[in-house]
């Protein structure tokens, strides 16, 4: 049996006491640190027009009030008419979060948009990224609906279809070119739908969207719309690209 001298045992007791009194004062530092730091935001503003609401919250004490009222101007112009067109269940209530520690564009979640405060501040003309964003809010599919390309394809199309101010942000659908591919996504995958639309199925991205939203989509979804595989209408497109008028 090995003695312990007593006056170690006091120590060791006394210097733990103070580590936890330590720990815990920089805990509770820490928390009153966070709480000021998002309390620091503004107020959020609700705006309501016609049976739609928006919840606008800035986190960027700089955010230029022009850019603010054209992101809630084109929320209330195009939020509606998607949800009319591609899924009346979509909420009614939308929340727009500005933040400056965000360093991305934008992204959906829920029924919350998280903006970029620095990229609203370097591109204050790009208002319809609303358009994008809002447009995965109608969507709502969910987790395992459908590949990613698909989605973001979509919501692009949308945006070069239904967007106020595309050319005001000089955004537009790529020409096509052989490196190309439907799985790059976004605008490549959106003129591809528009291509699509004009030249082979007009209404195939609206019945898509429900396919993806029903979680009843699958590669054969394609040949049941159109009539052909992804693959030979990638190879059509890429054959003749032109878009009828």
């Amino acid at each position: 049996m090995i003695k312990t001298n007593s006056y170690y045992i006091h120590f060791i007791k006394y210097t733990l006491m103070k580590s936890q009194i330590f720990y815990a004062a920089l805990i509770t530092g820490s928390c009153l640190l966070w709480s000021n730091t998002t309390s620091a935001s503004a107020p959020a503003d609700t705006i309501k027009r016609k049976g739609y609401t928006l919840i606008f919250e800035s986190r960027d004490p700089d955010l230029n009030p022009e850019v603010k009222q054209k992101l809630i101007d084109t929320y209330f112009k195009v939020y509606p008419v998607l949800v009319k067109t591609f899924n009346r269940q979509s909420t009614k209530e939308v929340r727009f979060v500005v933040d400056t520690a965000y360093k991305a564009v934008a992204e959906a979640s829920g029924n919350r948009i998280l903006f970029s405060a620095g990229y609203m501040k370097a591109h204050p003309y790009d208002t319809d990224v609303v358009t994008h964003e809002t447009m995965h809010i109608v969507q709502g599919y969910g987790y395992s609906a459908g590949p990613v390309w698909l989605t973001e394809g979509i919501a692009d199309y949308v945006r070069y279809q239904y967007g106020i101010d595309n050319k005001g942000s000089k955004w537009e659908l790529p020409e096509f070119n052989p490196k190309q591919n439907y799985t790059n996504s976004y605008r490549i995958t959106g003129r591809f739908f528009l291509w699509i639309e004009k030249n082979i199925k007009q209404g195939l991205v609206k019945e898509m969207d429900s396919t993806l939203r029903a979680h009843t989509y699958t590669p054969e979804t394609w040949i049941k719309l159109t009539g052909k595989t992804l693959d030979e209408l990638w190879a059509d497109y890429a054959h003749q690209p032109a878009i009828k008028a």
